[in-house]
Formats: C-alpha cells, structure tokens, sequence
C-alpha cells in the first residue's frame, strides 16, 4: 500500500511538471508580438524580387494589364522599360500572346537605339509567371552577332581573294600549253605565274600571321629589344622594292632606345608601314622613319591619363588617304586603290596585322593623312624605361630636302603638344640617317 501511494505522487508530481511548462511556452507565445505575414510585391511569388535584384541581364515581370511591376537595374539601362512599361512594340505583344495561351515564347529582336544607346540584338524569351503574371528575359547577343557577321565577311573575302591567284595560275598554266612551240611566249606566262604564286603565297602567309595574331591577346615572352635593330631589319627587308622604285628610306629621330616585346612582330609591324610608304609614294621620292620619346594613351591607361611611349613613325609624301577612308584602313582586305594595291602585290591585310601586333604589346596606330599630300603612320609603344633625353645619342645630320607640312594625331587635326612626336612629320633640321 506505501509502494502505491509512493508510485501515485511520482507520477502527480510528473504531470503537475509538464502542466507547469507547457503553461510556461503558452504564456512566452502570448507575450511574443504576432510576426507580420510577407506581402509579396506586386503579388509575386516569395523570392522573385530578390532574384530580379540579383540578375545581370535583363529580366521584367508584368502584371496583367502589361504594367511592370517590377524589373531588373539592367531593364532601364538598356533602355527596355521606361515609365513603368515596355518601350518596344514586339515584345509588348510576345508578352500579350504569352499571357493569352501560357506558352512560352523565345524570338531574336533588335532593339532600337536611343538616347546615348547604340542599337542592340537580344534573345527575347516570355514564360508564364504563377497566375497572373509574365516574366521576360532579355540576353543580349549584340557582340556574339557582330563576331559572327566578321567572321563571315572574313570567309568570303579570303574565298575572294584566294580565287583570284587560284584562277590567274589556272589560265596562265592553260596558256604555257597553248604555246609551248613559242619559247618567248612560255617565258612570258611563267613570269606571270611567278608572280601570281609569289602573290598568293604572301596572302596565305598572312592570313596565318593574322590568326595567330588574334588568336594571342598578349606576347607571351616578351624580351627586352633594341629599337634601332628593329628599325635597321624592317629597312633592309624592304631594300629591294626601295631600289626598284629609284626610293631611299631615311631613319630620324633618337638612337639607343629600347621597348620589351616579339622582335620578329615588331620588325614586320614595321616593315608593312614602311612597305605601304614606298607603294604609295612616287618613284624617286624619299620616305621618313622617325624613332622619338612621346607620351600618350596606350592598352590598359586611364581616360584622361597619358603614359612615356617609344614613337616609331613612318612618313611619305604620297598619294594620301582621303577622310573617308582613314576610319576603315585597318579593317581586313580594305584597300583604298584596289588598282594600285594589284600592281604592288598588296594583299589588304597588311595594316590589319600592324593593328594587332601594336594592341598585343599594349600599344596602338595611329594616322595621319591628307589627299595629295602623304600620310604618317606612327606604331605607338609603352616605353618600358622612361628617362630624360639626357644622354640619349641622336643620329648624324643630314639635310631633309623636303618642305616640312604640320602633321596631326589619328586624324586630319594638328598633334598636340601632349602628344609628342607621334604622327608628326620630322622637321627639316632633325637628325637623320640614311640609308638607301
């Protein structure tokens, strides 16, 4: 009976325990203020504004009478939603169409341009969103399409440009056959595809050069290089079209310099400038390369900062570019005389592989050019020792026969003082060297 009466207060005093703690957790719940239900904005779904927030591309939801309620920062900088809609037309109605039978839509659109805006290509996709609701992203294919429109254009050019040799060896080989009993006759038509395999060989060689050149952003190793021997090199390959042309080559300008890159690149940048200089000059006439110090903007400087540079510029007293042309002379097969750069065997590539060499050393071309009166080309470089001209040995003097013209930088503008000696013309009594 004590065992009972012992087994009966255990388990009062249990109950009696949890009693006292669930009224403990009944009261901390009463006294906790009530937690205020998450109002989705606009209605949406939990989750969807945050995500919106966080996206890089353009993505828009609308409600049922096409208002947005809400948009992602990109959507109003691109300019796809203004005042609480969407500004195009098309995609006001893919998002009407989404919302009318809640299929998904997926098109590509090119947005017009506004104010500060250039024009841009989107993939424009509209899925239903819940409800009441429709979502549309926007990915923007503007870059993807332009490289595809280059490469396009690349691909026909080459097939162009290819087929021209391919079909002059083609008749001239059907020529040689025809008169294989006139021995002066056969010697004229191998001259003639010597030459056209000559042509087609150099375009080969630098659609190669081009592609590795855009293939490497960068050099890889780049070394410490004398500029004067890059000069001296890029003079001497041209030697023989120099003599054809009755031409000398003089080198201005500042001795002992020394930028860091490929020398083999540098020497060809170089001699393609000094090449076109010949082609487009006159017979007999003279063409000035001009080695200076300067300061400018180069790959990688801030807006509005300017950096030492090593300037190396070609100049010519030759036909000229007019200003329609200057803007496009750098693209790939552009050709200003398509007549002239037959006769000289130019392959239209030559200033787009200058272009590319001068960006994979962090540099840039610039040009300057009047019709009539010549042109200036200056391959621009960061100069990896800025010094005082203290001590920097200038080449001998001789006279420069030419009347000095004002040059500007890559325009029809005159040079600025911050700007050097690039683009510049070498003044009558500038240190020169020459070398026929």
């Amino acid at each position: 009976m004590g065992e009972a009466s012992v087994s009966i207060a255990a388990a009062v005093g249990v109950l009696t325990g949890a009693a006292g703690v669930l009224a403990f957790r009944v009261s901390e719940r009463l006294q906790r203020p009530p937690a205020r239900p998450s109002t989705p904005v606009g209605g949406l779904p939990p989750g969807v504004s945050d995500v919106l927030v966080a996206l890089r591309s353009s993505a828009v939801v609308l409600a049922a009478d096409d208002v947005v309620v809400k948009a992602s920062a990109a959507s109003y900088a691109t300019g796809v939603v203004s005042g609480g809609e969407l500004v195009d037309a098309q995609l006001r109605e893919m998002v009407r169409a989404c919302r009318r039978d809640g299929r998904v839509r997926e098109i590509e659109t090119e947005l017009g341009a506004g104010l500060g805006r250039a024009p841009a290509v989107v993939l424009a996709r509209v899925t239903p969103l819940g409800p009441h609701h429709v979502l549309l992203l926007l990915e923007d294919r503007t870059e993807s399409r332009r490289v595809e429109a280059v490469r396009r254009d690349f691909v026909a050019n080459v097939s162009h440009e290819l087929k021209t040799p391919v079909g002059a060896l083609s008749l001239l080989s059907e020529a040689v056959e025809d008169a294989a009993d006139d021995p002066e006759a056969v010697r004229h038509f191998a001259s003639r595809m010597r030459r056209e395999s000559i042509r087609l060989t150099a375009l080969v060689q630098e659609i190669i050069d081009l592609s590795r050149l855009q293939a490497a952003e960068t050099v890889l190793q780049p070394e410490s290089l004398e500029v004067d021997q890059i000069v001296a090199e890029a003079v001497d390959r041209v030697g023989s079209v120099a003599h054809q042309r009755g031409s000398e080559v003089v080198v201005a300008g500042r001795r002992g310099l020394h930028v860091r890159g490929d020398r083999e690149l540098l020497v060809t940048a170089l001699r393609n400038l000094v090449h076109n200089a010949l082609a487009y000059s006159p017979e007999r006439s003279r063409v000035v390369v001009e080695v200076q110090r300067g300061t400018g903007r180069v790959v990688g400087t801030p807006p509005g900062q300017q950096v030492p540079t090593i300037d190396l510029s070609v100049a010519d007293r030759g036909v000229g570019i007019s200003q329609a042309d200057l803007h496009r002379i750098f693209e790939r097969f552009y050709r200003v005389d398509a007549a002239r750069s037959r006769s000289t065997g130019g392959t239209g590539l030559g200033l787009s592989i200058v272009k590319h060499i001068a960006g994979n050393h962090g540099g840039d071309v610039r040009v300057w050019s009047a019709e009539g009166e010549g042109s200036t080309f200056t391959l621009r470089l960061p100069d990896p020792d800025p010094v005082t001209d203290a001590g920097v040995r200038p080449l001998a003097t001789a006279p420069d026969p030419a009347s000095p013209t004002p040059a500007g930088p890559a325009s029809s503008s005159p040079p600025s003082a911050a700007g050097g000696t690039a683009g510049r013309r070498p003044a009558p009594n500038s240190p020169l060297e020459v070398r026929p």
